[in-house]
């Protein structure tokens, strides 16, 4: 399965707010034709596909070089969609929905047997989430369909937070990209299990388990962010994400990054630094000032060492309270637990 050009459509937030659907008339009917289309949202980029279609679901697949035992999210555009593929809506999920939909938080519910069993990977729960960036609302809301979409880049490549990035991954491989501007957040959803007694988080992201607690009170955590032993139960975290083509480390201490790129320099290597300060030894330096800079441009960084063609990626290690934890759960797997 190839295409021989992958289009482009650019819309931005602001025409979706002065209200013009006409913009995303066409891939709206390309993705209901059962094709692919990448979209923004206020995460990373989507892969999206008609979650109905078992045909159209499997070029997912394919075109990502995903595991198909790798279950997927489901998008929509309005909550009244959530009847029509979930068994039961429970009382926190309302609670949860009310504070955090549209937005950045995933839930796991009970689904109905409407979806594409490549969707579920067979298993009697789905991911389901409502973004609030504009474009994808706009897109959500135009389909009329329930979008399975995971991240449009290469299966263990960085996420892409611009339509360059899916363009650097998937061109060719796709039959659309509606170019919606850089994301915002910059790193997946947070997904909760709400099928257990005790809500369960099993991926951290922009809302937090701080921010989830202050609504529903104390959730669970699953093993698998506990101990490397344990298997994800996550969409998208069942195998080895986020890696460019560099070598990333962990790197503890601020005093630590002077001697580390000192060493990977003497053994010829191109260095890259992303940390609250600037190296000037280092090749290429990424300066951030705060946590949420930082998760808004971690997989930007790394994609564009990869283009400087850096060899070694030192990260500085930042605390794992509030988006912390979403960060250093995205450079744990992308350094592989390497640290300094």
């Amino acid at each position: 399965m190839s295409y021989k050009q992958t289009k482009i459509w650019n819309v931005d937030n602001d025409d979706m707010k002065k209200g013009e659907p006409l913009l995303l008339q066409e891939p709206t009917m390309w993705i209901r034709d059962n094709k692919l289309i990448a979209f923004p949202t206020e995460t990373v980029y989507g892969l999206g596909a008609n979650a109905l279609s078992d045909e159209a679901v499997s070029k997912i697949f394919y075109a990502k070089g995903r595991p198909s035992d790798n279950p997927l999210i489901v998008h929509i555009g309005e909550k009244e969609q959530l009847n029509e593929l979930v068994e039961d809506i429970p009382e926190v999920a309302h609670r949860l929905m009310q504070v955090f939909w549209p937005g950045a938080l995933t839930l796991i519910f009970k689904a109905k047997p409407v979806l594409s069993t490549n969707v579920t990977a067979g298993l009697e729960t789905v991911g389901i989430r409502m973004p609030s960036n504009p474009v994808a609302r706009g897109f959500l809301k135009a389909c009329q369909l329930p979008i399975a979409a995971p991240s449009a880049n290469q299966s263990g490549r960085p996420s892409p937070t611009t339509a360059a990035h899916v363009l650097q991954d998937l061109n060719g491989r796709i039959d659309g990209i509606i170019d919606g501007g850089k994301t915002g957040i910059g790193l997946e959803s947070t997904v909760l299990s709400i099928v257990e007694e005790t809500p369960v988080l099993y991926r951290p992201g922009g809302v937090t388990k701080e921010d989830i607690e202050e609504v529903i009170g104390p959730i669970d955590v699953d093993k698998a962010l506990l101990s490397t032993k344990e298997q994800p139960k996550s969409p998208g975290m069942k195998y080895t994400h986020y890696a460019p083509e560099a070598d990333v480390y962990i790197v503890e201490e601020p005093k630590q990054f002077h001697s580390a790129i000192q060493r990977a320099k003497a053994n010829g290597k191109r260095v890259g630094v992303v940390a609250r300060e600037l190296y000037k030894e280092a090749d290429e330096s990424f300066v951030v000032h705060s946590l949420q800079d930082l998760a808004q441009s971690f997989y930007y960084s790394l994609r564009l060492f990869d283009e400087k063609a850096v060899s070694v990626i030192l990260v500085e290690a930042v605390s794992t309270i509030g988006v912390g934890a979403a960060i250093m759960n995205r450079l744990e797997k992308a350094a592989g637990g390497k640290r300094i």
